[in-house]
């Protein structure tokens, strides 16, 4: 028993010069990783609460559309971008309302919207804001900011229409085989897409690239062969 004791009171010697050595190292890091949980459960809980936030006013910018109401939508995307603007809702917004502006004859105020997506939106959000944009350039004659849009990285999605985009400023300047190139390019990249099963695949999707892709034979069939 006396030889027990003697080793129980070495470990415990032991354990007490560890923990002097160590103790406050593991307590703070106890601590760090305790307030990481708690900072990261905050986190989330402030990510949902700024979500459910924004489909709130979201919903209230649908409600608008539905009633034509301009100077709600406008307020109501104001809102979303402002205090939201880092949630899914913000670029949505943005682009649904630059759409009831620009059919509401408002081209400035539908730019700006859509310039705030490609600034901010992601993915195919900020690229389908791009193709919006240049098409409102184009028509102001715009025609060296509608191509600067059209420039950069492109999700593999809407390099088709990208090119076709580029087509069209083009044969707008008057430049026909810089155009019909840019169209071949386009119908070449919808078809490698279409082949690669990049593109969705409902019938729905079929039947709108099917529709695409005799546009664009239809643009190329205009022009003509090159000299």
């Amino acid at each position: 028993m006396a030889t027990y004791d003697l080793e129980e009171q070495e470990q415990i010697a032991e354990l007490k010069a560890w923990w002097k050595q160590y103790g406050n190292l593991l307590l703070g890091l106890v601590t760090v990783v305790s307030l990481g949980v708690v900072a990261w459960q905050g986190w989330n809980w402030y990510q949902r609460n700024q979500a459910a936030q924004a489909a709130a006013i979201y919903g209230v910018l649908q409600n608008a559309l539905r009633d034509n109401d301009m100077q709600r939508i406008k307020t109501a995307t104001g809102e979303v971008i402002e205090k939201f603007g880092g949630t899914a809702y913000a670029p949505l917004a943005a682009l649904t309302a630059a759409k009831a502006m620009v059919d509401a004859g408002d081209a400035k105020t539908a730019k700006l919207q859509l310039i705030w997506v490609t600034e901010h939106g992601e993915d195919e959000l900020r690229d389908l804001a791009r193709l919006r944009l240049a098409a409102l350039l184009l028509d102001e004659k715009a025609y060296g900011e509608a191509l600067k849009q059209l420039a950069g990285n492109i999700t593999p999605g809407y390099a088709a229409r990208f090119l076709a985009s580029r087509g069209e400023i083009l044969l707008a300047e008057g430049k026909r085989g810089e155009a019909r190139t840019a169209y071949r390019e386009a119908l070449a990249k919808l078809e490698e897409t279409e082949r690669t099963g990049k593109g969705r695949n409902s019938l729905q999707d079929q039947q709108a690239g099917a529709a695409y892709r005799e546009w664009l034979q239809a643009k190329l069939d205009a022009l003509g062969e090159s000299n």
